[in-house]
């Protein structure tokens, strides 16, 4: 497992043991720090929401869009935690010049996340912590799997706006989620990270279950009672906005939505 684990880290550029003032520029990968036991290591971070109580006292390094890069220099990071979007190309480009190691994170399953922050565990130094959480998150995965299987999944619209109407598209975590949940993204074959559609090709994909953020998201598709999730009541609240931060806790953010569209 550990040499599993070191050619990992070699692939994604990272030293293999050591860091030790680290920085994240995600709210997902701050909470992955506060899982691991590692927040005496984190020195910044990117805002993003209301922060876990763990990391009140990390310093701010601005919001999305918004890095303060003098900042981050000054608080000497040997390691950068980066997902993708959460920092602009030019800022981006402008981090890789400072040639200090980063570890970007984009897992597109959930057994994807759990290997990362394994990776990132030994990283840190946290191996034995990275080792017992991820242990924990496989074997429950691989019990809501069971738990949740349809042979025929339910079909799906995520909806992340609406005005303009916005989805989910290829290469999502969430759409992991939803298949553990027994379900499908009815449009998981675009290949956009979040394709705008038309109210059309949501009524001619005909899913059986909608999941909005709002009540009034919802409400507004009773306009169209043709529809399988409209016809049968099938309009999900998404009751834990965890589900949109990959980190350990997204787990039990999808057994959540489970146990919502399970009926």
């Amino acid at each position: 497992m550990r040499f599993w684990l070191a050619i990992a880290l070699l692939a994604v550029g990272l030293p293999c043991l050591g860091a030790s003032r680290v920085i994240s520029l995600a709210p997902s990968l701050s909470e992955i720090m506060v899982e691991l036991g590692a927040t005496d290591l984190l020195v910044g971070r990117l805002d993003g929401g209301e922060p876990l109580p763990e990391l009140a006292a990390v310093p701010s390094i601005g919001g999305y869009g918004q890095l303060n890069i003098e900042r981050l220099l000054s608080l000497q990071p040997d390691l950068i935690l980066l997902w993708p979007g959460s920092v602009g190309v030019a800022q981006s480009e402008q981090l890789r010049r400072f040639n200090i190691p980063t570890y970007t994170a984009e897992p597109q399953t959930l057994d994807q996340l759990f290997d990362q922050i394994q990776a990132l565990a030994v990283v840190l130094g946290r191996a034995v912590r990275g080792q017992e959480l991820t242990g924990q998150l496989r074997a429950r995965l691989s019990e809501m799997r069971t738990r949740y299987h349809r042979d025929q999944p339910l079909r799906v619209f995520y909806q992340v706006w609406d005005q303009p109407l916005y989805t989910l598209g290829a290469g999502q975590i969430i759409n992991d989620a939803l298949a553990v949940c027994g379900a499908s993204n009815v449009f998981a074959d675009l290949k956009l990270p979040a394709p705008q559609v038309s109210i059309e090709s949501v009524l001619q994909r005909n899913p059986q279950v909608i999941i909005a953020s709002t009540q009034a998201q919802l409400d507004a598709w009773k306009a169209w009672p043709q529809l399988d999730a409209v016809k049968h009541g099938c309009l999900v609240l998404l009751s834990d906005k965890g589900l949109e931060r990959p980190s350990g806790q997204m787990l039990e953010a999808t057994a959540k939505l489970c146990e919502q569209i399970a009926p």
